[in-house]
């Protein structure tokens, strides 16, 4: 029997136990479990262990690099940088099969892995727990909602897949998918068991609560109500959509919103206060407890940077970020929001640096200006050193030849004579070329890392906020057709996102600021790389890219929609150009856009588009990778993951492998 075949498919309950870590020191004070038995699953502090164990899956998300080509790659948010090797998954080429897909395989086998743990949990506890102990309904609750949220994420990505609902132990090598309908039977059963048996506070920093079971919950009925689902989900829609609006409305009333949007994201250390506020449902716990990181820490942070660290003048340090550069925002990415009232732009993207290697910045040379020497220096350390001017078509301040006249290294958006394009080249922020300068996510930004080069980063990761749950209301209402019961939950959070009058909306807050509370730093303002400076800057580029004189009024009342025919006669919405026509098509088109506001680049898109069948249109009208990566989308094939080749060559029938023809029939069409 091959190690795959143990590890994948949970025959032994002991192996998704194998390099599972505790979830943060204030969670469970144990280090590594190991060489553990079936046994030790038949005690108390057995299971406790397994359950602890078992919170490894939700880390599972953010580890490596299956965390984004799986859910932001091919989408109209995110295209590929500089990742030649895993643009299959944007460009939706002939490259991209069950065998070469990275991430594929590895999502499968960890998510079965949970599963095998969680089977074993709700096996074990009513026989061997105690049902007078006062955590027993919350253990076998966070069971059920592990299986339950493992199983969903299976669904979401490959369709109907096997449902493995017992312990095993011995091997066995005989399985068949079950439908989607099956699978979402059980995901809703297990969730609503969860729901019933989970506390509504949770006892621990990171434990599953009630409330991260009625949000996943809303997620799934909203999912299954939805048209990827449209072949076999008509007598499910209508209970379906009411049951999102119940329980995201519970999660609402349990999850208040921060009042300002960058609460999320303003990092200072590990453990920062900004990791349990009101709003954050559900959170992989991450931690500067080296023994608890697991393989891989959270890795997010390297994914969406811009490179800095060729540029004269900078250096890559801990407070820039270590810039794998894997994602670019597209032109759709910076054009659905309202850059001038909605402050959720600049609170989720970088468009300022600061010089960090001063001895290295650039000389003036023939563009020196009145007062300075051609051997001067453009900007001195801490000053800004890299501007990113996020304009519009139209502007005509700009062009290649005066932007040299300019401190700071500039990338505009559009030069004067400039036409907005949604595709094609413009300004100099070289789309096609290198795909290394963009205006880049700060969500994840990570200066709490112990090394420039480290990948471990220290951060949670939401899964769960109630944002989301503000937004699955206003969905499942628009499917209802009341548009006007679903406008006061929108504008809930456009208000949140406008201005507050007084705001400084020049100010810039990340996750990188933590480097300044980052014991591996030892020089006093530096960010990391011994220069005595950093990278990170508190500023953005608000006032020069909108072209606007300073002004501290409120943006609120500006963000608020007055009624739903705004919405319906909306020229900002690209309806046009993605074929919205109906009131149905355009509220929808609405939401998708909102979504994109409030969460872009939380690791989620390529699931949205897919079950609401917009992937292929929005992939072809605002991701490139339509236009210069040999594409061959094909919509019966590319709403759904290719299973693993692996998997299928290792599954057995009547003690005997697969025919080839047998291993087709249990792929998912085109593959």
């Amino acid at each position: 029997m091959n190690r795959y075949k143990k590890i994948f498919f949970g025959l032994l309950a002991t192996a998704a136990l194998l390099n599972l870590y505790s979830c943060k020191e204030d969670f469970l004070e144990e280090d590594l479990i190991t060489s553990k038995s079936t046994q030790s699953f038949e005690t108390k502090e057995g299971l406790d262990a397994l359950v602890t164990g078992m919170y490894q899956t939700l880390k599972f998300h953010f580890n490596y690099e299956w965390a984004f080509t799986m859910t932001n790659y091919g989408t109209d948010e995110m295209a590929v940088a500089n990742d030649a090797s895993r643009g299959q998954y944007n460009d939706y080429t002939s490259v991209f099969n069950s065998e070469s897909a990275d991430g594929v395989r590895e999502l499968w086998n960890n998510m079965y892995g949970g599963i095998a743990s969680a089977n074993t949990v709700i096996a074990n506890v009513p026989k061997y727990y105690g049902s007078a102990n006062a955590n027993y309904n919350t253990r076998l609750g966070e069971g059920y909602f592990i299986r339950a949220f493992n199983y969903f994420k299976l669904v979401r990505q490959y369709g109907g897949v096997p449902l493995k609902l017992t312990p095993s132990n011995v091997p066995e090598t005989e399985f068949t998918r079950s439908s989607e309908e099956d699978c979402y039977k059980l995901i809703i059963s297990d969730f609503e068991e969860a729901y019933k048996l989970l506390p509504t506070s949770a006892g621990q920093t990171g434990r599953i609560t009630k409330w991260a079971a009625a949000f996943f919950l809303a997620k799934a009925h909203l999912f299954r109500a939805s048209e990827l689902y449209s072949g076999w989900n008509t007598s499910y829609r209508e209970s379906d959509l009411q049951k999102t609006v119940d329980y995201s409305k519970e999660v609402i009333a349990a999850h208040p919103l921060c009042t300002d949007f960058v609460q999320l994201w303003d990092y200072t250390k590990p453990d920062s206060p900004n990791e349990t506020v009101s709003e954050i449902v559900l959170a992989a716990q991450f931690s500067n407890n080296t023994s608890t990181q697991g393989r891989y820490g959270n890795q997010v942070h390297l994914y969406y940077p811009a490179v800095y660290q060729n540029m004269a003048g900078m250096i890559r340090d801990i407070a820039g970020g270590r810039e794998f550069s894997r994602m670019r925002t597209t032109n759709y990415g910076l054009d659905v929001f309202d850059r001038v009232n909605d402050s959720r732009f600049w609170k989720s993207f970088i468009t300022s640096y600061r010089c960090n290697r001063p001895a290295n910045a650039p000389t003036w040379g023939a563009y020196a200006p009145v007062g300075k020497l051609p051997a001067d220096r453009k900007f001195a350390g801490g000053e800004e050193s890299i501007l990113y001017i996020v304009n519009d078509a139209g502007d005509d301040r700009y062009d290649a030849e005066n932007i040299k006249y300019r401190a700071p290294h500039m990338f505009v958006r559009y030069f004067t004579g400039q036409t907005q394009s949604l595709l094609d080249e413009h300004g100099n922020y070289s789309h096609y070329n290198t795909k290394s300068r963009f205006v880049a996510l700060s969500k994840f930004r990570d200066g709490s890392r112990t090394t420039i080069a480290s990948q471990f980063g220290q951060r949670d990761g939401i899964l769960a906020r109630s944002a989301e749950a503000y937004l699955m209301v206003a969905e499942a209402l628009g499917r209802q057709g009341k548009y006007a019961e679903a406008l006061p939950y929108i504008n809930d959070l456009r208000r949140r996102a406008g201005y507050a009058d007084g705001e400084d909306r020049g100010k810039h807050v990340d996750g990188g600021q933590s480097y300044k509370n980052n014991p591996a730093i030892t020089m006093a303002g530096d960010g990391g790389a011994g220069t005595g400076f950093a990278a990170y800057s508190p500023t953005n580029t608000y006032w020069e890219s909108n072209n606007l004189t300073a002004t501290s009024t409120s943006t609120k009342d500006a963000m608020l929609i007055a009624s739903v025919d705004d919405i319906f006669n909306s020229t900002r919405e690209f309806y046009g150009v993605l074929g919205a026509s109906t009131n149905a098509e355009k509220f929808l088109c609405f939401v998708l856009n909102e979504r994109s506001r409030e969460l872009i680049g939380e690791l989620m898109r390529w699931e949205d588009l897919a079950r609401t069948k917009t992937l292929e249109k929005r992939w072809k009208t605002f991701n490139d990778g339509s236009v210069f990566g040999g594409s061959t989308f094909n919509p019966s094939k590319h709403y759904y993951r290719p299973i693993p080749q692996s998997f299928l060559d290792t599954v057995e029938k009547n003690g005997k492998p697969l025919t080839a023809e047998e291993k087709q029939a249990m792929q998912n069409p085109g593959w």
